[in-house]
């Protein structure tokens, strides 16, 4: 009893130590059930443990999973923590925080290191001396506090405090310690007990292993035990039993398995090679299945799993990465014992376990301390302020030595890569024993195992995206990508080579039958033409004729009516099988939610699994007596011969379309993976793989700081000693930053930019590309196919343009020419598809689209795709722009216009050129590149059918009324609070919207320039019914936009001054030049007959004002007779001072057409009549009446009602149906009514 209590004192509390979860907490976070970890679920939630120590030396540790903001540290049992406050915050409570690097007790100071999710922090606490230190895997970081309260009352719990999803595990003493402390105990006592005779019973079987018995003498020889082979000798049988009787209860607990079976497997590890290795593992795992029961067999091997995946993930990253390979290769060594590997893809490495940490290479945050200073003695960066690809220029203008830096680094990166390939290779290596399917002996093969848990893991993170347990984080996703990808191409290319008739990996699609007959699981997920039970509707008669495949009427009636109940009623098994999940290391085993119980995964294949569907071979046609209702089954029930087929059954490719080859294209179990991987891409790859850019972005920015540094130093006068210092230590602190960054770029470069994961990505496009084509082929069962193939194909492009591009050269990919037309072909005809109706999707498509024509080498290869999708594409572009987005479709014309209209070369305005760019690389930056062949397509279109140009036209001019509108609007509520006396904001969203509504007029404008440089007969051609009214309503629009810009210092005039935040681009330039353009081209080009024309409605608009146009040259008035134009160093604005953006030719051009103008509206002011007010238009006040309505009498100019009709046939008086507009003249004798009368 004394002994008891000698080993308790100091600590109060229960032997086990866990996190106290009856704290109040609930819902503030999640807690697993072993309460050892913990995940922050509100803004900043605080836990304790149950145990406190009040003397002596303690210890626990904790394994960060995200290096998010936490508070480490003790506190005591009256600490009050809220939301706001937590551990470190209050009296008697210690902190230490990693995140912002510093330490707290109640008021904050600098204290430690960075910490980053892999690292372990240790706390420990001198009740003695009434110190508090931390350690960060094993390194001190020194004493935090001295001077603890003690004495009556005051003991002390270790307590967290952590914010929104991050997340820990603690290690109060329940497994060995990572990093023990000399004279420091953990909370939890270790089984002292167990663990001696555990390690006497491991010495035994050590010995049997490492000796034999000679049958001729009858004695004892040594052997080694890597030849040690189990023969059947009863006397060494009858010694291993004894031996196990006694271990095998040992080997299921937690703490015996890490400290003693974990050691003695990794020993072996370290001292033999990989034959040794694995000839040793495979005869202990032979062993443990032979003398232990299958429950103990199964915690021993989970439990070891565990443990190896928690010592992957927590180990310190050192030059070599000795520690990750050593691990790496007993998992390996493990996975090879067949029997073990089903029963860890069945029950543990998926259902227990991340498993894909396995194949995670961290990044290290502190690079001396993963020895890449030694790896790469020599840094260096590139000297761009801008991520432009490689165009030829970096090395043009380098220097000797910085070439020989360069080299010197690039061997250095070359020589960190090769260590890390050897890490990759052998997570290669286990994926390609996840994926053996050659192992069916006595049950299904792994690949098939694999499958099922595949697809659950994938719908974990489809369908979970708010459950952030069971969520894969992104940095592991795409590091299990790269993995699947090669270990996938390997047995593809495997499987063909033994099958002639199949293809290569570099051929590989996904055949279109997948995504409708039911034999993969999507989930919940988007189809391109809407749910799923919506398409087996409409599309039943295609199902039936293209593919085979008959829905009976009553069934998927049932299966609607099912699919509209909810998810309630969660199956018992699945419920009782604890989905757990891992806190990136540690075990964290939680309740699997009611939504992720069905067996069915999910409600879209709820209906698959229960709608009956008749399928008949596609070899040959069937009679009604032949066919047969089969049920799609769901994951779980899945076996061998459904996925692959047999006989007649084609497994995944059942209901093949005519337009698909029958002969399939590798094992359908590979479709699966592939399928899955392309999924995989599509949930957090593609955004993790832009994050990892930062790091790029970061040294570029530190890279011109520290050139602009340099610069100011050499310019720094010598006598200014006191800017020389600053200067001098700005320099060094940018140097040393760019150090660290250039090495940490390095690593990230090898891991996630490597060349071979760019061709990785690179394959993943083609696969998706070739998918879309084959889909496409099947006319409208098109519409299955899943969203995500579309999204990946255009994220993929934009990831290897913009994130491997600035590393590697695209052009240099294999058939990369071939591709960029193949997806530009894909975009051109799917942006208008009508058998894809998400909103979404169709908007990726016209960006994606808008973004393709902005780039030369991606404007080329929209032109080389076939003529006739180029028309189609076009035609689709000229539809009329209500009941559709059209911001992006007018962008696109834009883009297609740029550098050939007036004054429109520039990439940047003007007046932001002094400015620094965002990003040099952003579409709306890249120089103009005009496409006359898609222009000549354009104008052909518009001159053929009567209907295209006015219907496209009105709605252009509509656009433009509505856009210019808004946009005065909103400058004058701008105006207004800035006129306020009072301090005031203005909400910087309206500024952006101000900024849009101001973009889109401008491009609507040039849009019009477009149309009238090229089909000019459009509006001057008056034989046609709709020119002479395309004509003034644009001439109105025309002249009030340069009455609204023009009038000085008027509303616009003030609000381009402010020169506010998000306006930047408002100014009198862009949208000056614009409606120049389109008088230019009405008053100067064309035919006299042409001109006249648009000169006499130009003046006939009430609204012209000859000023607005001499305003353009810079002046107020109409020069006199032989007086010269104002110069060009005039304040005012004028077209004359932009000579870099304007030639000698245009400007010569706008000086024609003021004369011409000023010439014109002398003689039209001569000749106009004075007119009767009630004769004019009720409607515009601006024209007199020449038209009436029948057959309700109502009268108005032709400009009005002829606009009015173009969008409404009603009467715009009564509301009646107008019949016909006829033309209508004052009778000389009548009396005048109003004819709004």
């Amino acid at each position: 009893m004394r002994m008891r209590r000698a080993r308790v004192e100091g600590r109060l509390g229960p032997s086990t130590v866990v996190l106290d979860h009856t704290g109040g907490f609930e819902g503030l976070l999640l807690v697993d059930d072993d309460l050892l970890g913990v995940i922050g679920h509100s803004n900043f939630g605080t836990i304790r443990s149950t145990t406190c120590v009040y003397k002596g030396k303690w210890v626990y540790e904790v394994l960060i999973s995200s290096q998010g903001l936490m508070q480490i540290g003790w506190c005591t049992i009256n600490c009050r923590f809220n939301q706001e406050e937590g551990v470190g915050d209050t009296h008697n409570s210690y902190a230490y925080d990693g995140n912002r690097v510093r330490k707290w007790n109640v008021t904050t100071t600098n204290y430690g290191k960075a910490w980053a999710a892999g690292d372990i922090v240790s706390c420990l606490i001198d009740l003695d001396d009434g110190t508090l230190s931390f350690s960060l895997n094993g390194v001190s970081l020194g004493t935090a506090f001295e001077d603890l309260s003690r004495g009556p009352g005051m003991a002390y719990f270790p307590a967290i405090s952590l914010s929104f999803k991050e997340s820990v595990a603690f290690n109060f003493g329940s497994r060995p310690l990572r990093y023990p402390v000399a004279g420091y105990r953990p909370l939890q006592d270790p089984p002292r007990a167990d663990l001696v005779r555990a390690q006497k019973l491991l010495g035994c079987f050590r010995a049997v292993l490492s000796v034999e018995l000679d049958p001729v003498e009858g004695r004892l020889v040594e052997k080694e035990s890597s030849e040690w082979q189990l023969q059947g000798q009863p006397t060494v049988l009858l010694t291993l039993a004894h031996i196990f009787h006694r271990f095998a209860p040992l080997l299921r607990k937690v703490y015996l398995v890490e400290a003693v079976l974990m050691s003695f497997l990794l020993g072996v590890v370290e001292a033999g090679t990989p034959a040794q290795v694995q000839s040793i593992v495979h005869q202990i795992l032979d062993l443990l299945w032979l003398f232990m029961e299958d429950y103990e067999v199964h915690d021993c091997l989970k439990q070891l799993m565990m443990s190896l995946l928690r010592l992957y993930r927590f180990s310190p990253i050192v030059p070599d990465l000795s520690l990750q390979i050593h691990y790496l290769q007993l998992t390996v060594a493990i996975l090879r014992h067949d029997k073990s590997r089903k029963f860890l893809l069945s029950n543990v490495l998926f259902d227990v376990l991340r498993s894909a940490v396995f194949f995670y290479i961290k990044c290290p945050l502190r690079v001396e301390e993963a020895g890449l200073q030694e790896l790469i003695p020599t840094t260096w960066w590139p000297h761009r302020s801008s991520r432009e690809g490689k165009d030829g220029k970096e090395t043009k203008d380098e220097t000797a030595e910085e070439r020989l830096r360069r080299r010197a680094y690039e061997r250095g990166c070359q020589r960190l890569k090769k260590r890390i390939e050897v890490v990759e290779e052998l997570q290669v290596q286990i994926l390609k024993l996840l994926l053996n399917n050659k192992d069916d002996n006595g049950g299904e093969a792994s690949r098939y195992i694999f499958l099922t848990k595949f697809r659950k893991f994938l719908q974990e993170n489809a369908s979970g995206r708010g459950n952030m347990p069971l969520l894969c984080p992104p940095e592991y996703m795409v590091c299990f990508l790269h993995r699947l990808i090669s270990a996938l191409r390997y047995y593809w290319d495997e499987y063909k080579a033994s099958n002639p008739h199949a293809s290569f990996s570099e051929e590989a699609y996904i055949p279109p039958q997948v995504f409708y007959n039911g034999k993969v699981d999507y989930f919940d997920l988007q189809r391109l033409g809407g749910l799923l039970s919506h398409l087996r509707k409409t599309l039943k008669d295609d199902l039936a004729s293209k593919a085979n495949i008959l829905i009976d009427p009553l069934e998927l009636q049932a299966a609607t009516m099912d699919d509209l109940d909810e998810d309630e009623e969660p199956d018992p098994a699945a419920a009782q099988r604890p989905m757990q999940a891992l806190a990136i290391g540690g075990a964290l085993p939680l309740p699997r939610p009611g939504w992720l119980s069905s067996p069915t995964l999910g409600r879209a294949n709820r209906f698959l699994s229960t709608a009956a569907v008749s399928l008949m071979t596609p070899r040959r046609p069937l009679s009604t007596s032949e066919k047969v209702k089969v049920r799609t089954l769901s994951a779980e029930q899945r076996t061998r011969e459904d996925i692959e087929g047999s006989h007649w059954n084609e497994g995944l490719l059942l209901g093949r379309p005519p337009e698909e080859p029958e002969q399939p294209l590798t094992e359908n179990s590979l479709l699966e993976v592939l399928d899955g991987a392309i999924m995989m891409y599509n949930l957090s790859v593609h955004q993790q793989l832009g994050k990892m850019v930062g790091v790029s972005d970061d040294v570029n920015e530190y890279a011109m700081a520290l050139r602009d540094t340099e610069d100011k130093l050499r310019r720094c006068p010598k006598r200014r000693k006191d800017i020389l210092a600053e200067l001098t230590k700005s320099q060094k602190v940018f140097s040393e930053k760019l150090d660290h960054l250039s090495r940490r770029l390095a690593w990230v470069h090898a891991t996630v930019y490597s060349q071979e994961k760019m061709l990785d990505i690179y394959w993943l496009l083609r696969v998706c590309l070739r998918t879309i084509e084959h889909g496409d082929r099947t006319g409208p069962l098109f519409a299955f196919m899943p969203e995500f193939y579309l999204s990946v194909a255009i994220n993929s492009y934009s990831a290897l343009k913009n994130y491997f591009g600035p590393v590697h050269s695209m052009e240099e990919l294999p058939g990369y020419e071939e591709t960029l037309t193949r997806l530009a072909a894909i975009l051109a005809k799917h942006f208008a598809d009508t058998r894809i109706v998400g909103t979404d999707i169709r908007d990726s498509l016209m960006q994606a689209l808008a973004s393709y024509v902005c780039y030369p080498h991606s404007l080329r290869a929209v032109e080389r795709i076939p003529e006739e999708q180029r028309i189609a594409m076009v035609r689709s572009l000229l539809a009329p722009y209500e009941q559709r987005p059209w911001a992006q479709t007018n962008w696109i014309l834009v883009r297609l216009w740029r550098g050939c209209g007036f004054g429109y070369r520039y990439t940047r305005l003007p007046h932001l050129l002094k400015t620094k760019p965002e990003d040099a690389n952003l579409p709306s930056l890249q120089k103009p590149c005009p496409s006359t062949l898609l222009q000549q397509h354009m104008a052909d279109l518009l001159r053929q059918g009567p209907d295209v140009a006015p219907s496209f036209l009105n709605s252009v001019l509509n656009q433009l009324n509505w856009a210019f509108s808004e946009f005065i609007g909103m400058i004058q509520e701008i105006q207004q609070a800035a006129e306020r006396l009072e301090r005031n904001f203005v909400d910087s969203r309206q500024l952006k919207v101000c900024a849009t509504c101001f973009d889109l007029s401008v491009s609507l404008l040039r849009v019009l320039e477009m149309t009238i440089t090229l089909v000019p007969e459009i509006f001057l051609d008056w034989a046609q019914p709709t020119s002479e009214m395309l004509l003034r309503r644009l001439a109105q629009l025309l002249n009030q936009v340069l009455n609204r810009v023009t009038a000085e210092r008027n509303l616009f005039d003030r609000v381009v001054t402010l020169r506010l935040p998000g306006l930047e681009s408002v100014d009198h330039y862009p949208i000056l030049v614009a409606v120049t353009g389109i008088l230019v081209r009405l008053m100067v080009h064309g035919p006299a007959s042409g001109i006249e024309r648009a000169t006499s409605v130009l003046l006939a608009d009430p609204c012209f004002q000859l000023r607005s146009i001499c305003y353009l040259l810079g002046q107020s008035e109409p020069p006199a007779p032989g007086t010269a134009l104002p110069g060009p160093d005039q304040k005012r604005f004028s077209l004359q001072s932009y000579t870099d953006y304007i030639s000698v030719e245009e400007l010569a051009q706008v000086e024609q057409m003021l004369t011409h103008l000023t010439s014109a509206s002398a003689q039209a002011a001569a000749a106009s009549l004075p007119t009767s007010e009630e004769d004019l238009c009720p409607i515009c006040y601006a024209h007199p009446i020449s038209a009436v309505f029948q057959p309700c009498g109502h009268k108005s100019c032709k400009a009005c009602i002829n606009q009015h009709l173009m969008n409404n046939k009603d009467c715009f008086f009564c509301k009646a149906t107008i019949v016909s507009v006829e033309d209508w003249e004052k009778a000389a004798n009548s009396s005048a009514t109003s004819s709004a009368a």
